[in-house]
C-alpha cells in the first residue's frame, strides 16, 4: 500500500509542481521543502489532494514537515491514518 501512496504522491507532485518534469529525480526521502519543490502554498494543495484521494481529513496539527516533508514520509502519514480509521470502523 506504502508504495502505491508514494506512487500518487510522486505523479501529483510531478504534474502540479514540476509541471510533468520527470526528469527530476524525486528520491523517496528527499525533502520536499529543503529542495524548493513546494512551498506553503504547496503544502495546502498537498494538504487538499491527500484528503481528497485517500479520504481523510488532516487536522493543523498533522500539517507539519515530519507528515509531509517527503515522499517517506507522506506514505507513512498516510497509511498510519488509512490503517488507524479502518480498525476505528471495524
Amino acid at each position: 500500500m506504502t508504495n502505491n501512496i508514494k506512487d500518487s504522491v510522486r505523479a501529483f507532485i510531478v504534474e502540479n509542481f514540476l509541471f510533468g518534469d520527470t526528469s527530476f529525480a524525486l528520491e523517496g526521502d528527499a525533502s520536499l521543502i529543503e529542495n524548493d519543490i513546494i512551498d506553503s502554498t504547496g503544502v495546502l494543495e498537498l494538504v487538499a489532494f491527500i484528503e481528497e484521494q485517500f479520504g481523510l481529513t488532516m487536522a493543523d496539527a498533522d500539517i507539519v514537515p515530519a507528515n509531509l516533508d517527503s515522499l517517506d514520509r507522506i506514505a507513512a502519514f498516510v497509511s498510519a491514518r488509512v490503517g488507524a480509521e479502518a480498525s476505528l470502523s471495524a
